[in-house]
């Protein structure tokens, strides 16, 4: 009697070991749910960021270029700068880009620096940047490009982001998701 009692508590356990990893399997594998984060106002990823960093001073880094010269916020101070967080694999930071290139074409001679930040490694960004010709600068942020997302805001992991400082280091708006020409004049031109 003992011994049966002992392999139905066995099974017992044994169903339930199996019953909580499936249980842990699908939870695990079901869909990650992606923030709305269109850049439109009033949604909730754009409140939530925009409360966390508009208004502070800009955080510093220093990350490489596509030469890997080392480059950090601070050579950019007194200018109106534009820090988009982006990657080679993320459709909406690729459609963006010609946007934010004729954004720096037309402003940077009044003071509008563009910088994009890209999440991937520098070979990948090297081969990926040079035949779309792009002008304005392009750092090498790999995972310390991850942090330096979340330091300016980007707590949701949002791609791409953008945030738009002022001459005084001050960020004045930061835009999480897409942004087409017309949003960014309307954040760039009040601050030239």
């Amino acid at each position: 009697m003992k011994r049966s009692l002992q392999i139905t508590l066995l099974v017992v356990v044994a169903a339930l070991g199996l019953a909580a990893g499936l249980a842990w399997q699908a939870w695990r594998d079901q869909p990650a749910t992606v923030p709305d984060a269109t850049g439109t106002p009033g949604s909730d990823a754009r409140s939530t960021i925009t409360s966390l960093v508009v208004g502070k001073r800009r955080p510093d880094y220093q990350l490489p270029d596509l030469e890997g010269q080392a480059r950090s916020a601070a050579a950019y101070d007194g200018k109106v700068v534009m820090v988009n967080f982006w990657a080679t694999w993320c459709p909406p930071c690729v459609r963006e880009m010609p946007a934010l290139e004729e954004l720096y074409e037309t402003y940077r001679d009044r003071g509008l620096v563009v910088v994009g930040i890209a999440l991937d490694n520098g070979e990948a960004v090297v081969d990926f940047v040079d035949p779309m010709g792009i002008e304005y600068p392009i750092l090498i942020g790999e995972d310390d490009g991850i942090d330096i997302s979340r330091d300016y805001g980007n707590r949701l992991g949002v791609l791409p982001y953008t945030v738009i400082i002022g001459r005084d280091g001050i960020i004045r708006h930061a835009h999480p998701g897409e942004i087409d020409l017309e949003q960014a004049r309307a954040y760039v031109e009040p601050l030239l």
